[in-house]
């Protein structure tokens, strides 16, 4: 039976509030060890901060002023080939995870579809 996102994604989330600063985002990325996380108001997503939109701002400036928008997201029972296309096609890192109500439930990144690859 092929895997899914359900099977190999992340679901101890770190995320960003909107009104944070670009400081205080990039400091969580540091001391996470990851590359980019969502961000959440009200318990909906309404971004993704990532490394790269971090170097395009001052410290001070507020985490939505520079996420990005438009979130990519696949459901717990997508398969791993169909997200790896989906990052190969969009050139994007990470897909978040969300349930039938859009609701945040986890995150698929580059390195678990490679911690998840048989190693034989």
């Amino acid at each position: 039976m092929e895997k899914t996102a359900a099977d190999i994604m992340t679901t101890e989330l770190i995320t960003a509030r909107p009104s944070a600063t670009v400081l205080e985002a990039a400091r969580m990325l540091a001391k996470n060890r990851i590359s980019g996380m969502p961000v959440v108001s009200a318990g909906k997503v309404i971004g993704v901060l990532s490394e790269a939109d971090i170097l395009t701002a001052a410290g001070d400036t507020t985490v939505d002023w520079v996420m990005t928008t438009k979130v990519v997201a696949v459901r717990p029972d997508t398969p791993i080939p169909e997200i790896i296309e989906i990052l190969k096609q969009r050139h994007l890192k990470r897909v978040l995870v969300t349930d039938a109500a859009g609701d945040l439930i986890g995150i698929v990144s580059r390195s678990d579809i490679i911690a998840a690859m048989p190693l034989d």
